[in-house]
């Protein structure tokens, strides 16, 4: 693989797998003398290999798992099967993935390797498992070569490599990211909460921010709605007028196929319900970060999962009928939906550029520290 030199690790304290039981891995190819394909009927397509797989694995004393899709073109495997209504309450992996729809075959290997090792549902007396991996993808398929696609190799690789130190930006499922205009990637971030009901509950999240919406503000050249007091916090200063001005030069997005598509993780002992909320709420933080967001053409689509360590004590103010898991629950969004945006914001400052897809890292040399 190529490209490993740009990698930067994510930081310790600020990353999911802060959250004991959640491990992350990656696999990608990018080679030197990739090219991006052009969007006419005329131009010329994309070559060599530019394309990855990223895999969350799921372990703790109760593992549970749910799913919210918002944009209209997702590429999802499994995602009926986490509805709160059907049987299956867990996941034992989740797979991120380049490759638009061919890149679902990733989840196979996933699969396998999971079979491998005795992960899965246990189905009978005899040690036969079946892993439950839920799957989404991002459109990828412009850079590099059309046919150059992560396949069941790619989540093998990635889901053998899951750790709790794994590299953020241009790697893995992000390899081929763009967001907007500029190079997207993967991105993460974290938060223990320390007072109220939820106090001493951990969230983090895992972003491949792809999105055909913009991420920075064309006005500041920082991410949209960042203030004085985030700035520290996500390692930003105030970029120069020049830096500004060459933002504008950057130009249009160049597609309007894509999609954002993450993780959010918790230790809070939700059921599948209260963990959907989770989802919905992550939501909140892709419209935080990207303008527009949920387009027709977007396939975003947001996991939520939980170890189960963290037990989720009652609140006596909740009334009667009312989920008891309320009052922790409302806490635990709010904390979701900061995160995620926050799990943009780092992808993009991750990222490194690849072909002709610049980096704001790179456009905005001063801007971040």
């Amino acid at each position: 693989m190529t490209g490993e030199s740009d990698a930067r690790m994510a930081q310790a304290g600020n990353r999911i797998t802060e959250i004991d039981g959640i491990t992350v891995g990656h696999h990608h190819r990018i080679d030197a003398e990739v090219t991006v394909g052009g969007g006419g009927p005329g131009d010329p397509p994309g070559t060599g290999w530019c394309s990855g797989t990223t895999v969350i694995r799921i372990d703790g004393p109760h593992p549970c798992a749910a799913v919210d899709v918002r944009g209209g073109g997702p590429g999802t495997r499994e995602t009926d099967l986490l509805d709160p209504a059907n049987t299956v309450t867990t996941a034992h992996a989740v797979v991120l993935t380049g490759g638009s729809a061919y890149g679902l075959a990733a989840a196979d290997g996933v699969m396998s390797e999971l079979e491998r090792t005795g992960v899965g549902l246990p189905m009978d007396a005899h040690g036969h498992v079946v892993p439950i991996v839920p799957a989404a993808v991002i459109f990828d398929l412009p850079v590099g070569g059309w046919r150059n696609r992560p396949d069941a190799g790619f989540g093998s690789a990635a889901v053998r490599s899951a750790g709790r130190e794994f590299a953020v930006g241009s790697v893995g499922a992000g390899a081929g990211a763009r967001a907007g205009a500029l190079k997207g990637g993967v991105g993460t971030a974290s938060r223990r909460i320390v007072q109220g009901p939820a106090a001493g509950i951990l969230v983090g999240a895992l972003i491949v921010a792809n999105p055909v919406g913009e991420v920075i503000d064309p006005d500041t050249g920082l991410p949209w709605g960042v203030g004085q007091s985030d700035l520290i916090r996500l390692g930003l200063q105030r970029p120069t007028p020049a830096e500004v001005a060459a933002l504008a030069d950057v130009g249009a997005t160049p597609t309007v196929l894509n999609t954002t598509i993450g993780v959010v993780a918790t230790d809070a002992a939700f059921a599948p319900a209260s963990l959907r909320r989770v989802a919905m709420s992550a939501h909140d933080g892709l419209a935080m970060a990207i303008r527009p967001v949920h387009s027709p053409l977007d396939g975003d689509t947001i996991f939520a999962v939980t170890t189960g360590a963290h037990p989720v004590a009652p609140v006596p103010a909740i009334p009667p009928g009312m989920n008891p898991d309320t009052a922790v629950l409302a806490q635990v969004c709010v904390v979701a939906a900061e995160i995620t945006r926050d799990a943009v914001i780092a992808a993009i400052v991750a990222a490194e550029p690849v072909a002709s897809i610049p980096a704001y890292r790179r456009v905005m040399a001063s801007a971040v520290r």
